[in-house]
């Protein structure tokens, strides 16, 4: 990833080594990071004491549709992300909702949300 080496691997359970996260865990880390800069420049152009922001996605499958897990997968979108938000400094009602609220002006979210065409071609 450009001058950044990052490795992928899948749990050892899937056939992998479990050197590194699996490919889901990099998307999660993509929209947890996306959202987390998303949050922090919304916060400093609309100047809101915003002390820290930390973002927890969850990856949900099938499976936790059972659990009863919120939100669930459904046929037309067989996986689902849950993502937590939490804000630190003094902030009222109202800037901690604006600041909830931008999480989803995320671009990584709004491609996750969208239909991405993904071009495949092999290398010459």
């Amino acid at each position: 990833m450009g001058h950044h080496i990052l490795g992928a691997d899948e749990p050892g359970t899937y056939g992998g080594q479990d050197t590194g996260p699996d490919p889901f865990e990099l998307v999660m880390a993509g929209l947890a990071a996306c959202t987390t800069m998303t949050i922090r420049m919304v916060a400093g152009r609309k100047k809101i004491t915003l002390d820290d922001v930390s973002v927890e996605v969850r990856h949900l499958r099938a499976p936790a549709m059972s659990m009863g897990a919120d939100p669930a997968p459904t046929a037309e979108k067989p996986h689902a992300f849950e993502r937590v938000v939490t804000l630190t400094g003094d902030l009222t009602a109202h800037e901690r909702a604006l600041l909830v609220a931008m999480a989803d002006k995320c671009p990584v979210h709004k491609l996750l949300e969208g239909q991405a065409e993904i071009i495949t071609r092999e290398a010459a």
